[in-house]
Formats: structure tokens, sequence, C-alpha cells
């Protein structure tokens, strides 16, 4: 997976100037969990930038519906409102797990339109600032000696966001994630005070979690789990492409429809994106969020969605999180 740079950048026309035969009335951006978390920020930050830039004809609304972490809005909207062109629904990586492991039900990646990603923010590697740990090769090589001597902690239970990112490190190792000796923690700063305290001795977490402990020298970024190296305060960190390691995790944010949603409509909204991701003001508002360049939409990023679906699955059946036949 690559950070796309559009080539053939759209500018940033106003709405009306939209050749797509479609104009949304009263569209409304669903964020599948309460107000203030990632989902929340997707459509928040979003639809009030396509407002400011005049790049929609009325402002979008945002509709919270918390639930499974996505399950109730997928429900929903394949239940009542399939074919509804007024509809956006925000999405992560963490989205395509959940499909992955049939957490959404019977409800996964071919049961909605996927129109296109915002911006992503991108796994890390980290351990504490004295730790035998010098680089991922060194990591690498103790996986491969005796990876459940590691204690290994983060956000989220086994088969989340943060146990995938270093369970790909161990299948790259060779080794079987199921060997790890993972803690799962309520939230990224009670694993970052484990990893200070020297309870565990890798951290997977985010990018966008880790500057200040980075800053203040308390702790070694082993790789940036991304394709190519960060912009800013993580440029001078490797990625695990880098060092050998063919791993990338990053935290995709973005929008799908409705599965049957008008192909005018769908055309409409990949349009929309293309001239946010052109203009000028939107780099800064989205780093203001934490996120990172991902400018992908339409038919390319439909297929990224399902590849990687199927790519967690597949994880998730060798690793005992699915039965085989799922």
């Amino acid at each position: 997976m690559q950070r796309r740079t559009l080539i053939a950048a759209t500018s940033a026309l106003p709405f009306a100037a939209s050749a797509q035969g479609f104009v949304p009335q009263n569209a409304e951006c669903i964020a599948p969990a309460a107000p203030g978390g990632g989902f929340d920020v997707t459509c928040r930050l979003t639809t009030r930038m396509l407002s400011e830039l005049n790049l929609v004809p009325s402002p979008i609304r945002t509709q919270n519906m918390p639930g499974g972490i996505g399950a109730v809005a997928i429900n929903h909207i394949n239940a009542q409102r399939p074919a509804d062109p007024n509809v956006l629904v925000a999405f992560s990586t963490g989205s395509w797990l959940n499909m992955a492991q049939r957490r959404f039900g019977r409800f996964a990646e071919n049961d909605v339109r996927w129109i296109g990603a915002i911006g992503a923010d991108y796994g890390v590697i980290a351990v504490r600032r004295d730790s035998r740990f010098q680089n991922l090769g060194d990591l690498i090589a103790a996986f491969r000696e005796n990876i459940s001597a590691i204690p290994i902690g983060s956000s989220g239970a086994v088969g989340s966001q943060d146990w995938t990112k270093v369970a790909l490190l161990a299948r790259a190792a060779g080794q079987d994630p199921r060997r790890m000796r993972y803690v799962p923690f309520e939230g990224g700063g009670a694993a970052m005070a484990a990893l200070l305290g020297g309870h565990i001795q890798v951290f997977p977490g985010d990018a966008s979690e880790i500057r200040g402990q980075f800053d203040a020298g308390e702790i070694r970024i082993l790789a940036v789990l991304s394709a190519q190296r960060l912009p800013g305060f993580l440029s001078v960190v490797p990625t695990a492409r880098e060092q050998g390691l063919d791993v990338e995790w990053p935290i995709i944010r973005g929008f799908y429809g409705p599965p049957r949603m008008p192909d005018a409509a769908y055309n409409y909204w990949v349009d929309v994106l293309k001239r946010l991701h052109a203009h000028p003001a939107w780099p800064e508002a989205r780093a203001a969020q934490g996120l990172f360049e991902f400018n992908m939409v339409g038919e390319e990023f439909s297929q990224l969605a399902k590849r990687r679906t199927e790519e967690y699955r597949t994880l998730a059946r060798e690793v005992g999180l699915i039965q085989p036949t799922q």
C-alpha cells in the first residue's frame, strides 16, 4: 500500500461545475461511534472543509451512530437505506479488520460502495530508550529466538489493529503470532505507561500518539509501518520495508456509501473527494488532525479495500481468530 498523490489533480471548482448529473440534498455523514473519536473526526473535518471550500451546495450534517465499532451503521444502511445517494459512512482500517473477522454479522466488504480516503495515520513499533532492541532487526532476531519471551502490549485485544501490526511482523519473522506474549490495555496511554515502566518491552502504536514521548527522548521508534518515510519528526525513522520486512500498517480513514448507491451519486462523491485533496487548504486542515496524505478514491480504492480485507481474513484464519470455513 502506498500513499498516493493525485497526478492529474482536479482543480477545486465550485459544486455547480460538477457534471455528474447529481446534486446532494440533505446529505448526511454517519460516524459509527460516539462524538470525539476517529470516525467523528473523519465526518466533521471533511464536511466542514467541503462547506468552507464551497465544494458542496449545502452543509452535510453528521449523525453519530455508535454500536459494534461500525456494526450498527453497516446494518442500518443495508437494511434501511441501501440505495440512498445522500449518505456517507466513515470507516477506518479497523473496519476492514472487523469485516474480515465477521464482527459485522453477514455484511462485509462487498456490501458497500467504497468512495475514498481522506488521509491516514501509520503504525509504529516503539521501545523504551534503554531497550536492548536498537533496530527492527534486533527485535526480529529475538522473535526468531523466542517470541513468547518478549512482553508486547498495546490497546485492544487479540485481533485488534495494534495486535495485528505486531502479528504481521511475527509472521514476517517466520513465527506463529499465537505464540506472542501480548498484553491488552485500555487505551494507548496505559500501554505507553507500561512500556516506560518496564512492564512490557514493545509497544505497537500509532504515529500520531507517540510524538510527545519521542520528542522527550523517552522512547526509541524501531520502525514506521508506511510505504515511504513520513515527513516531519518521523523523517529520521526508517520504515520496516527499508529494514527488509514487507510490512505496512496505514490506518486509513475515509468513506463508503450504501451498496446500491446510484452511479451518478457515487461518481459525484468520488469527484468531491478528488477536489478536496487538490485544494491548497486541505493539507493543513488534515495535518491538524494528525493525518498524513493518502489520496486514493474510486475504483482503485475499492480494489484496495477488498484486497486488504481478504488479506486480514487470511491472517485471521491462520491464527485461529475465525474458522477456516468462514
